[in-house]
């Protein structure tokens, strides 16, 4: 009898951000969690790729899938890198549960040729109804916590991010906004959009 697991299935948001890398890249994976993304991004992309994870449990589980994962806070975590050390960070529904977004985000342009950024939209269209008819904090797929068990320290909207990218000199090389239908959205992403991903460049 087959006692094999069954494969999982890759995530949407996975699928799109491989498809922003070129193969044999060197990438740096912030908050890589048990390393999905990490082990896709090897298999599909053929990149030289390590991560860096501050849970344990979540670290043991990616080190038996063969990875090279570092134990460190993303807050503080690259400061021991060198400029330009990789060819993308990313930092992929991490960044609103970090302290110092600014500092981390900068850190990733320094550290990476590029980043690629993925943020929840807290603002799409089935929040803002949850908030103007329920009068109080949404509860999604996306964003499935209660006000008192939320990791998230951070709640920020797709247009909040882009302005916070244009008023510190980051440009904007792509942005793609995600639907929970796992489609994307090339319109008014910031309404109908659950999620945006963005590859960032900074001179």
């Amino acid at each position: 009898m087959d006692t094999a697991e069954p494969a999982k299935k890759v995530r949407f948001d996975h699928r799109v951000i491989a498809s922003l890398l070129k193969p044999e890249s060197r990438v740096l994976d912030l908050g890589c969690g048990d390393g999905d993304l990490l082990a896709l991004l090897i298999k599909e992309k053929n990149v030289k790729g390590t991560g860096i994870e501050i849970d344990e449990q979540a670290i043991y589980k990616s080190m038996e899938r063969g990875l090279t994962i570092s134990h460190a806070d993303i807050d503080s975590g690259l400061q021991d890198y060198s400029d330009k050390r990789f060819d993308y960070v990313i930092l992929n529904e991490s960044l609103q549960q970090v302290l110092n977004p600014e500092t981390v985000i900068l850190e990733a342009l320094r550290v990476g040729k590029a980043a690629i950024v993925g943020i929840p939209n807290f603002c799409h269209v089935g929040a803002r109804v949850q908030i103007f008819f329920q009068g109080q904090v949404p509860v999604t797929r996306e964003l499935p916590y209660e006000w008192y068990n939320t990791p998230n320290l951070r709640f920020l909207s797709l247009r909040d991010f882009r302005r916070f990218c244009r008023e510190r000199g980051i440009t904007i090389e792509k942005e793609i906004g995600i639907s929970n239908h796992e489609q994307t959205v090339p319109f008014l992403p910031n309404l109908f959009a659950h999620t945006g991903i963005y590859l960032l460049s900074k001179d």
